[in-house]
């Protein structure tokens, strides 16, 4: 295999190696992707080859060939060097680790501790621990109300920036009245950070039209679509949800049905070992410390008297912790917005951070138990995010309290009107309300504005309703069916 790269000196990827592999070696049985990267993993433990890159765009070149010449690299190639993993004893996907140094834009600023923290993760694998094994007492030492990842005048400035008009509302308020804008940018951030290539407008026309980029992979709108229905558990149930295990194992579910190998892995805490590419991290691997440590890590959580410090202890531990057979990093983005929803806050968008800025930071808890870095990503990004929100905070009106005290019941009602075949008409819908508990001083304003919220649905807003698609669409045409006849006559 060794021969085949020599006579390439500006490397090959995985797939192209085995094609090459299979031209020379006729006779031999064809290799499988996991047999193939079990023998490039050895050849790179032997000394015999590097690699360049990161995911899809790793090329893997002869220990004797210099860096490739950056007029014929690629953008991603360009940023660096990254030396191939040693196989884990199964990989996570959500968890590769970043290539090489940043690009020169850039622009997370990092405090000199999180330099430092930077260049402890850029070293070469060789030079690092052979074995870094997952150490309980990081968690287990964190004391709530006593231990602070975030200083008091951070956590002071970060809720002078994200405190909202609705902090006086029940859970869930703001969230609500961004939704729309939310879901979008935290489902598209949230799936570029896992190397998802969906643009922000294919994630809008995904949302809001049911269209799918026909020059995205499946498991590109499938991540995307998780996405949607994690964010609308934590934004629709925001009362309800907690730092419990019904929250979190639905939310795992939530972001990674279909992404798995084993579809009984989904909202499950993992019964197997797993491996960090690239990285000597080695999380838990006996299944009951990982129960009792994922119920002392959301015990804590819990007693944190701070929602911020709340928000980055998930995002420390979560992934740390590697609970759950993949996708632990997603899971602890949006868990970080648990608390910032249900207190009102400002929610952590994600735009504006590069992959390789946050996964490097990421590593640096995986292997030195070094917060700094994430921390400095954690407050810029918040930043980014209070600015993106804005212009909606200084424009939002007082909600209105019959909307806010029967929310439930305008939710079941659409419902009804659509899947039910209701008629929407002012007198079935006040009689409606009378048998579901609305007082009859409400009644007037709470006919207004049903028949308002029923007038606006669209596809990209009947979700939160629990309609599907096809539901939709049949009460559509059936609504555009009568509107015709009604002219016609």
């Amino acid at each position: 295999m060794v021969a085949l790269l020599v006579a390439h000196p500006g490397g090959l990827d995985s797939g192209v190696i085995r094609d090459e592999y299979a031209r020379a070696y006729p006779n031999e049985r064809e290799l499988t992707e996991r047999t193939l990267h079990r023998r490039l993993d050895s050849l790179e433990r032997e000394g015999r080859l590097r690699a360049e890159g990161v995911r899809r765009w790793r090329r893997y070149l002869p220990v004797d060939v210099g860096p490739t010449p950056p007029d014929t690299t690629t953008a991603a190639q360009a940023d660096g060097v990254i030396t191939v993993p040693r196989t884990p004893p199964r990989r996570t996907e959500d968890d590769a680790p970043p290539a090489g140094p940043l690009p020169a834009d850039d622009p997370i600023p990092l405090s000199p501790e999180g330099e430092e923290v930077r260049s402890l993760v850029r070293r070469p694998l060789r030079d690092k621990p052979t074995s870094i094994r997952y150490d309980e007492t990081f968690l287990r030492s964190y004391m709530p109300g006593t231990t602070w990842y975030l200083p008091e005048p951070v956590r002071n400035r970060l809720h002078e920036m994200g405190r909202t008009p609705s902090s006086d509302r029940p859970a869930g308020t703001y969230a609500r009245h961004i939704y729309e804008r939310l879901l979008i940018d935290l489902a598209w951030a949230s799936s570029r950070l896992e190397g998802n290539e969906y643009t922000r407008i294919d994630t809008k026309n995904l949302i809001e039209r049911k269209v799918a980029a026909k020059d995205k992979s499946a498991k590109d709108t499938q991540m995307i679509l998780n996405h949607r229905k994690a964010i609308e558990l934590l934004v629709e149930q925001a009362e309800d949800v907690g730092y419990n295990r019904y929250t979190f194992l639905n939310l795992h579910a939530a972001l990674s049905e279909n992404l798995l190998p084993d579809a009984n892995d989904e909202g499950r805490l993992r019964k197997h070992p797993v491996g960090i590419d690239g990285s000597p991290f080695e999380p838990l691997d006996i299944p009951q410390q990982i129960e009792e440590l994922f119920d002392h890590m959301l015990t804590t959580v819990d007693l944190i008297p701070n929602a911020f410090e709340q928000a980055f202890f998930l995002m420390v531990h979560l992934p740390y912790m590697q609970p759950f057979a993949d996708v632990n990093k997603r899971t602890s983005r949006l868990a970080a917005n648990l608390p910032l929803i249900k207190a009102n806050l400002t929610p952590l968008s994600f735009v504006g951070t590069s992959e390789q800025a946050y996964l490097e930071a990421t590593l640096g808890v995986y292997e030195e138990r070094r917060i700094e870095m994430l921390r400095d990503v954690f407050v810029v990004l918040y930043e980014r995010s209070c600015e993106r929100y804005q212009a909606v905070r200084r424009d939002m009106a007082e909600p209105d309290p019959v909307r806010l005290e029967y929310r439930t019941q305008i939710h079941s009602l659409v419902a009804e009107v659509v899947i039910e075949g209701l008629a929407p008409t002012a007198t079935a819908i006040k009689r409606w309300a009378l048998e579901h508990d609305v007082h009859p001083t409400a009644l007037t304003a709470f006919v207004e504005i049903a028949m308002e919220v029923i007038d606006a649905l669209h596809e990209g807003s009947i979700s939160r309703y629990g309609i599907r698609p096809s539901q939709f669409a049949t009460w559509r045409e059936r609504v555009d069916a009568a509107a015709r006849n009604s002219t016609l006559a």
